[in-house]
């Protein structure tokens, strides 16, 4: 396993391993990896002959009073993970190298980047279609895999790619949880003990919107307000959105007559933590 910091080297690997025949998987990451990552990881290596994994905190997909300087960084215990998990090539970037002075190039979307994170985002999704479409033009893979924790973010690179002629198959891989039901997310270590048990009433939210659905509730206002109901009941808890949304548009929807994505984000303390369930799955 190998670590490389520029274009130009995971162009060459590359280009070395296509003489071979060989497919090639990309698992694009922010780094500090944990289990669901691991798990994006493992589906790689089980479809593709070599795996590259991207470890770069992307500036672009930060907003000016968000955590870009406090962002968790370990990358020797990435590579030890990367290289647990069967990966062959970490790509861990300089911003430089990524976004070279007098860059001025930008990949947008519409329309699916306008609700839910898009809204109390505004640049985030400007930053992810910019970066990984360049991840995806210096890698080439065959297929690239994405987690469902972050729905949004995974139907706009599907669309993307669609609108792009992007030759490659995006996969997107289950949420892996804690025990205790927390989604696994980077940003748990910025919680206190206190905060990671108040941070239970994201999952414990989502059973409950589950099982409204379950039971055969359609109305998207009696399933989120319930949702909602819980998750104020949490001191520390402070909503950003709890909302169901059209699956292809990301665009809400009074009922669930159409496949839809339930996703919520809520602050505990200064902590923003997103959740979601698909109903095709309930």
């Amino acid at each position: 396993m190998k670590i490389v910091k520029t274009v130009a080297e995971v162009r060459e690997q590359v280009r070395a391993w296509r003489a071979e025949g060989l497919t090639v998987g990309l698992v694009p990451t922010m780094g500090y990896l944990h289990e669901g990552h691991a798990s994006l990881i493992d589906a790689s290596v089980r479809d593709n002959d070599r795996t590259v994994v991207s470890d770069f905190v992307n500036p672009m997909q930060f907003g000016p009073t968000e955590d870009l300087e406090t962002y968790p960084r370990d990358l020797d215990h990435d590579a030890a993970l990367v290289e647990a998990h069967g990966g062959d090539l970490i790509f861990n970037p300089e911003p430089g190298e990524m976004y070279h002075e007098g860059f001025s190039s930008f990949v947008d979307m519409t329309v699916l980047t306008q609700e839910l994170c898009g809204l109390s985002r505004p640049v985030h999704f400007r930053g992810v279609c910019t970066v990984v479409s360049k991840l995806f033009n210096i890698v080439t893979p065959d297929r690239a895999y994405f987690g469902k924790k972050d729905a949004q973010q995974l139907a706009v690179i599907k669309h993307m790619v669609d609108d792009l002629n992007m030759p490659l198959e995006i996969i997107g891989c289950p949420i892996i949880r804690e025990d205790d039901g927390l989604a696994k997310s980077s940003r748990n270590t910025y919680l206190s003990a206190e905060e990671r048990q108040a941070a239970l009433i994201l999952s414990k939210s989502i059973k409950l919107g589950m099982e409204l659905v379950k039971k055969g509730e359609t109305d998207s206002s009696k399933i989120t307000g319930e949702m909602t109901k819980l998750i104020e009941s949490e001191p520390l808890a402070k909503i950003d959105y709890v909302k169901l949304v059209d699956l292809a548009t990301m665009q809400q929807i009074p009922a669930l007559d159409r496949p839809a994505l339930c996703a919520i984000a809520v602050y505990i303390g200064k902590t923003r933590l997103i959740d979601n369930f698909f109903t095709e799955d309930v």
